[in-house]
Protein backbone atom coordinates (compact mmCIF):
# COMPACT_ATOMS: atom_id res chain seq x y z
CA UNK A 1 0.00 0.00 0.00
CA UNK A 2 2.97 2.55 0.50
CA UNK A 3 4.35 1.99 -2.82
CA UNK A 4 0.81 2.93 -4.21
CA UNK A 5 0.05 6.17 -1.80
CA UNK A 6 3.75 7.13 -2.72
CA UNK A 7 3.13 6.90 -6.28
CA UNK A 8 -0.15 7.79 -6.77
CA UNK A 9 0.52 11.88 -6.66
CA UNK A 10 2.59 11.46 -9.56
CA UNK A 11 0.21 9.17 -11.68
CA UNK A 12 -2.10 12.21 -10.93
CA UNK A 13 -0.19 14.79 -12.62
CA UNK A 14 0.64 13.47 -14.74
CA UNK A 15 -2.80 12.28 -16.17
CA UNK A 16 -4.03 15.87 -15.36
CA UNK A 17 -1.41 17.06 -18.01
CA UNK A 18 -2.40 14.93 -20.37
CA UNK A 19 -6.36 15.64 -20.04
CA UNK A 20 -5.33 19.43 -19.74
CA UNK A 21 -3.39 19.00 -22.89
CA UNK A 22 -5.99 16.60 -24.80
CA UNK A 23 -9.33 19.09 -23.84
CA UNK A 24 -6.62 21.98 -25.31
CA UNK A 25 -6.23 20.23 -28.68
CA UNK A 26 -10.09 19.86 -29.34
CA UNK A 27 -11.19 22.27 -31.88
CA UNK A 28 -14.58 24.55 -30.54
CA UNK A 29 -16.86 25.31 -33.41
CA UNK A 30 -18.42 28.06 -31.39
CA UNK A 31 -16.65 30.97 -31.42
CA UNK A 32 -17.60 34.34 -30.07
CA UNK A 33 -20.89 34.40 -32.30
CA UNK A 34 -21.66 31.09 -30.97
CA UNK A 35 -21.61 32.46 -27.81
CA UNK A 36 -23.84 35.42 -28.43
CA UNK A 37 -26.63 33.32 -30.03
CA UNK A 38 -25.07 33.94 -33.79
CA UNK A 39 -23.32 30.78 -34.68
CA UNK A 40 -23.14 29.86 -37.78
CA UNK A 41 -22.67 26.51 -37.70
CA UNK A 42 -25.55 25.59 -39.84
CA UNK A 43 -26.64 22.45 -37.61
CA UNK A 44 -26.60 20.72 -34.33
CA UNK A 45 -24.52 17.10 -35.06
CA UNK A 46 -20.86 17.21 -36.14
CA UNK A 47 -19.21 13.91 -36.58
CA UNK A 48 -15.67 13.33 -35.65
CA UNK A 49 -13.31 11.94 -37.48
CA UNK A 50 -9.43 11.12 -37.85
CA UNK A 51 -7.78 12.70 -35.03
CA UNK A 52 -10.48 14.29 -33.40
CA UNK A 53 -12.36 11.24 -32.82
CA UNK A 54 -8.96 9.93 -31.40
CA UNK A 55 -8.44 13.42 -29.05
CA UNK A 56 -12.46 12.86 -27.97
CA UNK A 57 -11.73 9.04 -26.73
CA UNK A 58 -8.52 9.98 -25.47
CA UNK A 59 -10.07 12.68 -23.34
CA UNK A 60 -12.89 10.65 -22.02
CA UNK A 61 -10.36 7.81 -21.30
CA UNK A 62 -8.01 9.86 -19.34
CA UNK A 63 -10.74 11.88 -17.34
CA UNK A 64 -12.03 8.04 -16.63
CA UNK A 65 -8.53 7.55 -15.54
CA UNK A 66 -7.79 10.34 -13.54
CA UNK A 67 -11.34 9.99 -11.59
CA UNK A 68 -10.50 6.58 -10.75
CA UNK A 69 -7.21 7.54 -9.16
CA UNK A 70 -8.62 10.21 -7.38
CA UNK A 71 -11.10 7.56 -5.54
CA UNK A 72 -8.19 5.34 -4.86
CA UNK A 73 -6.26 8.01 -2.88
CA UNK A 74 -9.14 8.77 -0.95
CA UNK A 75 -9.63 5.42 -0.15
CA UNK A 76 -6.11 4.92 0.72
CA UNK A 77 -5.86 7.58 3.12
Amino acid sequence: MTIIATTLPYIQIILSIILIATALLQQSSAGLGGVLGGGDSGGLHHTRRGFEKFLFGTTIVVGLLFIASTILAILVK
